[in-house]
């Protein structure tokens, strides 16, 4: 999770700075991505998360984290393997991960359990038997701040 985090502080969205790492069964790491903007087009599009039209806000340009580490992995079958995510996946994630083959989801947050995009995720998973697990700590002193993405007391938020 700790790749996941600092992956996520490479994000240049003000609003949300989301990370992913792809691990494979012998806890490898085979691909790293956060959420950004398409490659060329960081300064083309707004990173506003309101505004009088979708187009005007990020939602309809952005890559999410866990796309971006699909797209930079490192081997060509991830089938077996797990990804840690700092926020719970969307649907269209979702849909991403399991046709990959990934067997397990470990995220660091679900911070929006109520949207249709994560319910709709959560009855993917279940449906496809991906195994999904909220993040632990091994140990209170350890020398990552997880939750820095997302701001002080987010862990208490779930």
């Amino acid at each position: 999770m700790a790749v996941a985090v600092l992956a996520a502080k490479q994000s240049r969205d003000p609003h949300t700075q989301v990370g992913a790492c792809i691990v494979s069964s012998e806890n490898r790491i085979v691909g790293i991505g956060y959420n950004k903007m398409p490659n060329d087009c960081t300064k083309a599009f707004p990173w506003d998360k309101e505004a009088a039209s979708r187009l005007d806000t990020k939602y309809p340009y952005i890559s999410h984290a866990e796309l971006n580490a699909f797209v930079n992995k490192t081997v060509v079958d991830v089938r077996g393997c797990r990804i840690y995510v700092t926020l719970f996946p969307c649907n269209e994630c979702a849909k991403i991960i399991i046709q990959s083959g990934i067997h397990e989801v470990i995220y660091l947050l679900d911070k929006y359990p109520d949207k249709d995009e994560t319910r709709a995720a959560k009855r993917l998973f279940e449906n496809t038997g991906i195994h999904c697990r909220k993040f632990k700590p091994k140990n209170e002193k350890d020398p990552v701040d997880f939750y820095s993405v997302f701001g002080a007391n987010q862990e208490q938020s779930n």
